[in-house]
Formats: C-alpha cells, sequence, structure tokens
C-alpha cells in the first residue's frame, strides 16, 4: 500500500504543474470533473448506499446519515459546485498590492498556491469533490482523507474525479485519496512537515482539537458552529419568527444552524407564545432556562452543557436575556466564533452588536443559515475558518492562496 508521505511526495510533483496551469487549463479540467461526475452518477449512488448501510447497521446518528447520503440530485449539485468554480476569476497570478519604489525598483505582491493542501473530513463525501475543486482551482494538490463511514463513496468520487483531470491534461496525482481504514493515515499526514503545506480539518471538536494539537504542519482551524440567533427588544415579531426558524430547520446537520436563541425579556411575553409553536411543529426540542419554560409544557431543561453544545440534531437551547449585553455576555461565553445573528429594528442595538460580539460572520435580520461560500457567491468553500490567521469566514479562492513578491530592477544594487 502507497504510503501517505510518497503520496504527499507525488502531490508536491502534481503541484508544480499545476501552479504553472492556465485558467483555461485548469477550467477545461473542472468542467470535465463536473461532467463525469453526473455520467457515473449511478456508481457514486450505488458505492453510497453501501456507506449508508453500513452506517444505519452500526448505529449512526440520523443527522449523521444525512450527511453521509448522496443522491442523483446531490451528485448534480457537486457537479454544479465546480461549474459554478470553473466560472470564478482564477485568483493565482492577482496582484495584491504593487508599485514602484523611490529607486526604479518594480514591487508586487502576487498570489501564488500555497502547493499541497491536506483536508481531513469526517462524514460528507460532497467535501470531496468540493475540496478537490477548490484546490485545483487555486493551484493546488489535495490529499484527501475522508471518514471511514464514507469509504466507498469516496473511492467512487476520487476515481470519477482523478480521470477525469488525467484526461483533461493535468497531472492526475492534483487529487488523492488517503487510506481511511486506519487512524495511521491521519497521523501520518500530521507529521508531513515540508511535503504538505497546510492542513484544514473539516468535523467535530475532537478532530479539529486533535489536528490542531497534534499537526507539526500548519493548520487552518475550521471551526464548530454554536450558533446564536438574539431576538432584540426592538425586533420585528415576524422577521424574527423567520430568521430564528429558518436558523434551526432549515438543516439540522450543518456548522452554520443556529443550535441557541436568546430572547429579550422585553419582547419575551409576545415572541415565546409564537416562535415555541412554530419549533415544536418542526419536531424541535426546546432545552430552554427556567422563564422559557413558563411558555411551553413541552419545553425541556437546559443544563449548563446545552448552552455550549453543537447539537446537530433537532435540538435547541432558549433563553431569556435581560439587555443586548447580556445576550453578548452568553454569546461570548458559549458561543464558537462561527455565526451570530441579531434581529432588531435598532440601528443602535446592531451596531452594538456586529461591534462587540468575536464571529466570523455577523448576520442582522437574516438566517444564520447564509454563512456559506456557495451563498456569499464564493463558488464551493473549502471550510469556515473560525481561526483569525490566515483566514477568517468561509474560505474560497483567494484563502487558498498565499502571496510572493516579485521585484523588478534593471541591473539595481544596494549600497
Amino acid at each position: 500500500m502507497t504510503t501517505v508521505l510518497q503520496q504527499a511526495a507525488d502531490a508536491r510533483v502534481a503541484a508544480i504543474d499545476l501552479a504553472a496551469a492556465t485558467r483555461t487549463e485548469k477550467d477545461r479540467a473542472l468542467l470535465l470533473m463536473a461532467d463525469r461526475l453526473v455520467e457515473r452518477s449511478a456508481d457514486i449512488v450505488a458505492a453510497n448506499e453501501v456507506d449508508v448501510a453500513n452506517a444505519r447497521s452500526g448505529g449512526l446518528s440520523e443527522s449523521m446519515i444525512d450527511r453521509l447520503t448522496l443522491t442523483p440530485a446531490r451528485v448534480e449539485a457537486m457537479a454544479e459546485g465546480l461549474r459554478e468554480l470553473a466560472a470564478l476569476p482564477d485568483p493565482v497570478g492577482d496582484v495584491v498590492r504593487g508599485s514602484t519604489l523611490a529607486n526604479g525598483l518594480e514591487l508586487r505582491q502576487v498570489r501564488v498556491p500555497f502547493g499541497v493542501v491536506g483536508i481531513i473530513y469526517e462524514g460528507r463525501p460532497n467535501v470531496t469533490a468540493d475540496a478537490a475543486g477548490i484546490c485545483l482551482k487555486s493551484g493546488n494538490a489535495a490529499l484527501l482523507r475522508g471518514s471511514g463511514s464514507a469509504l466507498s463513496s469516496n473511492a467512487a468520487i476520487v476515481s470519477v474525479l482523478r480521470k477525469a483531470v488525467a484526461d483533461s491534461g493535468l497531472p492526475a496525482d492534483t487529487i488523492q485519496l488517503l487510506d481511511a481504514t486506519t487512524r495511521d493515515s491521519v497521523k501520518e499526514l500530521m507529521r508531513a512537515r515540508g511535503l504538505v503545506d497546510v492542513l484544514i480539518p473539516r468535523g467535530g471538536a475532537s478532530l479539529i482539537r486533535t489536528v490542531v494539537e497534534e499537526s507539526t504542519v500548519p493548520v487552518i482551524e475550521t471551526g464548530v458552529g454554536n450558533c446564536h440567533v438574539y431576538v432584540d427588544e426592538h425586533a420585528d415579531l415576524e422577521k424574527a419568527l423567520a430568521v430564528a426558524v429558518n436558523s434551526k430547520t432549515q438543516r439540522l446537520s450543518t456548522c452554520n444552524t443556529a443550535e441557541s436563541l436568546l430572547v429579550h425579556a422585553d419582547i419575551a411575553e409576545r415572541f415565546l407564545p409564537l416562535v415555541l409553536p412554530e419549533l415544536a411543529e418542526a419536531g424541535i426540542t426546546v432545552h430552554g432556562d427556567p422563564r422559557v419554560a413558563a411558555y411551553g409544557e413541552t419545553v425541556v431543561p437546559a443544563t449548563d452543557e446545552d448552552w455550549g453544545k453543537e447539537y446537530l440534531s433537532a435540538d435547541l437551547a432558549v433563553a431569556i436575556v435581560d439587555s443586548l449585553d447580556d445576550a453578548l455576555d452568553h454569546i461570548r461565553r458559549y458561543g464558537t466564533g462561527h455565526t451570530e445573528a441579531i434581529v432588531s429594528e435598532s440601528v443602535t442595538a446592531t451596531r452594538r452588536f456586529t461591534a462587540r460580539v468575536d464571529a466570523a460572520a455577523v448576520m442582522v435580520n437574516a438566517s444564520t443559515r447564509f454563512t456559506d461560500g456557495g451563498e456569499f457567491g464564493f463558488g464551493a468553500e473549502i471550510g469556515i475558518s473560525t481561526q483569525k490567521l490566515h483566514a477568517r469566514g468561509p474560505m474560497g479562492l483567494p484563502e487558498l492562496t498565499s502571496t510572493k513578491y516579485i521585484v523588478t530592477g534593471n541591473g539595481h544594487i544596494r549600497r
């Protein structure tokens, strides 16, 4: 079996050619990858059915099975994501800044690929196509380490993508799938400093923490999403109801799904009788503080653990707060720096909230579900970063590049 270090070395060779590829060459590969995914959709779905059956027999939760499941429509969505990437500008070679110095030297800072990007992710096999595509478009070779639960799905997808890349004229080793049958491949990938330029973990808190703490390769930390919706005393009730319900129920298993709802005490008497039945009808179990429990017989008493939990399930923590600052304190204590939302008609309140909340994305009168590379117009995203170096928020193509300086002179020497 090929070792991770050998795959990384092969990726490094492929990355040299890929870094010099033109936009036309990369876009041709992306479009062919998209077409082949659709052509082989039945094979991919059949492979996925094996994974789903194994997951069910293994007792995987329904929310995790939802993330794992592929349908013809989801395969088409993967293909469409690649087509959207092909339509986006190529970031490689973009001049970030440039000037002519006083001594006549011409200085340019330009975007360049990282080189080799390792992605460690859980569950969702659609990430395989997204990650491969965004790495290719940004000139990076991709080492993909999916989860054991998606073995068959990922193998089928990568087989299709590698063949398409090779047929387009680019190196097949631009995209490689690492062994996911043991944890050894993760350990090797995290120790491949010098061969792998950056690691991006996508998954639960345990996975992300392990990679951040144990990797010798630089890591871009993608975030756990304990996202909050705060309904201010000046909120429009109709907007607040729509935003709160959509943020939680539009899709349960994503990191930008709201896990906590905070309601200002002055509006709670009018808002909670509206939102609690809507949540109940959607099958959401509300874990509420004692004041929230007074508004609904089905409210489950919230524990300290509930306030900091990323449920990824039909559960929502709900609390009444006495002021905007109390909401900010609550978010500061329990939030994960992903996405926070305020619903308010007060400019003063929204300005205070957006200035003081510490998160990668802040929504004003909008659902937390909009924190997404596709929704932001970036095309397929590689993840949502909750750190503050090198990138923050949805990571599109520019975030998958570094820069270098090109200095042009005319026989200049330094005196």
